[in-house]
């Protein structure tokens, strides 16, 4: 099924080069590459309260959104954005990071609850609920992966080489399914990005 095609996709993230590298900033990695590949560049919208880059889908205005609020006010930008445009919670896709995922592992769903992600709590706020798309990019936690950091300490420093491998590979599949998303086939979407890339390298002993 063919759901509604995506007008706004916000990578979520923190301000601020001693931020740039840091787990929690996978959602600006991918919406940076995204808005390269669609040839457009980010700028600071101050009415926004981020980095905003517009493009065309088909014809169709849509646009990227780095919040520059820090994630815990994540809401306050995408909401603002989200108003002006006139943009339906189904059409918004929201990029971030998720510990409950490995790092390799990607997920695409649609609502669901928040589990202490600061941004997706204000953004799920601001909406007036959870009925947006989001693309989850498996992080790790700090106990699946042996660590003994706390987990805000753990979100808020790089991933290790192979971590930031694993990263790399997932953002790249996300990267190459993104006209399909952008198009609302969510459905095919999940069926490619969902086959587990971590499973199948230890299934054949990679």
């Amino acid at each position: 099924m063919i759901e509604s095609s995506i007008q706004l996709v916000v990578g979520l993230g923190n301000p601020g080069s001693q931020y740039e590298q840091t787990r929690h900033n996978v959602g600006f990695w991918l919406v940076e590459q995204w808005a390269s590949r669609l040839g457009s560049a980010f700028h600071l919208e101050k009415s926004f309260f981020g980095e905003v880059a517009k493009s065309r889908n088909h014809g169709q205005p849509m646009w990227l959104l780095k919040p520059q609020t820090y994630m815990n006010r994540s809401g306050q930008s995408v909401s603002a954005l989200a108003r002006f445009y006139k943009i339906d919670p189904e059409q918004i896709l929201v990029v971030h990071d998720e510990l409950d995922l490995l790092p390799g592992q990607v997920r695409l769903k649609k609502g669901g609850g928040h589990a202490g992600h600061n941004g997706l709590r204000d953004i799920q706020s601001a909406l007036g609920g959870p009925g947006f798309w989001r693309l989850r990019i498996g992080i790790g936690h700090p106990r699946s992966l042996g660590l003994q950091q706390g987990v805000a300490d753990f979100v808020l420093h790089p991933p290790r080489l192979e971590e930031a491998r694993a990263i790399d590979e997932a953002l790249a599949r996300c990267d190459q399914a993104m006209d399909k998303i952008l198009d609302g086939n969510m459905n095919k979407v999940m069926g490619e990005l969902h086959r587990d890339p971590v499973a199948s390298q230890q299934a054949t002993g990679a």
